[in-house]
């Protein structure tokens, strides 16, 4: 009965899923008023963030999202300069174009984080709509 629930659960967590989209208002809006609940993550690579990013972001390069997952909380900060997300806790992934930013939002449902948002527009939207202002 046990390997039946977590079989269930795995394959729940292995099928297609596709994390609920964000949009550049509400991401807007949390970038100007951030909460320690939630994050707003870049997962493009340092290379590209040097270019700009949105305020109140933080980086945590795809390339790096799946061994980062197994970084125990109490390492997280010392390593990456900011505190572990908790499962509950809001996260927005975004990228350049929203590509990465949809895998990144499937790595961390998959290593149970629950409250996933993906800015689909991403870097190439948020410039687009900031310089319209």
């Amino acid at each position: 009965e046990q390997r039946k629930a977590i079989l269930k659960e795995r394959d729940e967590l292995s099928k297609d899923w596709v994390a609920p989209v964000i949009s550049y208002e509400q991401v807007k809006q949390r970038s100007e008023q951030p909460s320690p609940d939630a994050f707003l993550i870049d997962v493009r690579e340092p290379d590209e963030v040097i270019q700009g990013s949105i305020p109140s972001s933080v980086n945590l390069p795809l390339s790096q999202m799946t061994a980062a997952m197994q970084v125990p909380a109490e390492e997280w900060q010392t390593k990456f300069g900011w505190p572990k997300p908790r499962p509950h806790q809001e996260i927005v992934f975004y990228c350049r174009s929203g590509k990465r930013s949809a895998s990144a939002s499937d790595i961390a449902r998959r290593n149970g984080f629950k409250n996933i948002l993906n800015y689909e527009g991403s870097w190439l939207d948020w410039v687009a709509k900031e310089g319209k202002k």
